[in-house]
């Protein structure tokens, strides 16, 4: 294990110039402070994990990082990507390579997830996307991967119309967005915020028009740049940019 994470970590200084097109960066706004990574989907390539090929929940960042490597490829960022049951399996749709392994929730129901509209994040053809769950369903399409948590944070350029910008629930939160050009943005705050200050952050800061709330208290973050990798809390569904090794 110590010979293999010193090769990732010399794999990882040889390629700082794709490393970089991460842009993580921490940026303050107003009495908060976030984590901000961007990424180009035509240049990194961005996926969605649940379980190994044995079909056991990663449940981490570790055990993705191996697999990961198995398949010839260096793990360069990750976080958690949606709500999960005790067994570690999603409440809402997942799709991976394809492969829809959980159908979408369109009910109402208690907590974040359902504080509808709720919404998939979903990667299509090398394109990403950030759409309300109903619009999803409508479109009828099946993607390379998806992911359903809630709720959404940014709904063709308007902030959810249940918050309130003087709420008094303060989290630690993670969500994922898509700005105009197709780039998407992974954020993690540094401090509790409210649901509302953290999509304006999506929207005008980041300039997503849509952009979904992933989870909140266990978001967790893998950052081979930045050498970290959270293990407080199990995970289920994880949203990972890679690279291939070079031949």
């Amino acid at each position: 294990m110590r010979k293999i994470l010193s090769v990732i970590g010399f794999l990882a200084c040889l390629s700082l110039p794709s490393l970089a097109l991460a842009a993580c960066e921490e940026i303050r706004d107003e009495a908060s402070s976030y984590i901000a990574c961007s990424f180009d989907p035509a240049r990194e390539e961005i996926r969605l994990h649940l379980a190994g090929p044995e079909g056991q929940a990663y449940g981490g960042f570790a055990k993705l990082r191996q697999q990961l490597w198995a398949e010839r490829r260096v793990l360069l960022f990750a976080m958690n990507a949606g709500m999960y049951h005790d067994d570690l399996s999603p409440v809402g749709y997942f799709a991976e390579h394809g492969k829809v392994l959980k159908p979408a929730v369109t009910g109402g129901g208690w907590g974040n997830f359902h504080l509808l509209p709720n919404g998939i994040f979903l990667m299509k053809d090398g394109r990403a996307e950030v759409l309300e769950t109903k619009a999803f369903v409508n479109r009828g399409i099946t993607p390379d991967f998806g992911t359903q948590s809630g709720p959404m944070l940014v709904i063709d350029g308007k902030l959810h119309p249940r918050f309130l910008p003087d709420s008094d629930s303060f989290k630690i939160r993670n969500g994922v967005g898509v700005d105009s050009d197709g780039h998407v943005h992974m954020v993690v705050s540094r401090m509790p915020v409210r649901f509302y200050d953290f999509a304006a952050f999506f929207r005008d800061r980041l300039g997503c028009d849509n952009a979904l709330y992933l989870d909140g208290t266990i978001s967790s973050v893998f950052s081979a740049e930045d050498k970290r990798m959270d293990r407080l809390f199990p995970m289920g569904p994880i949203l990972s940019v890679s690279m291939a090794i070079p031949q």
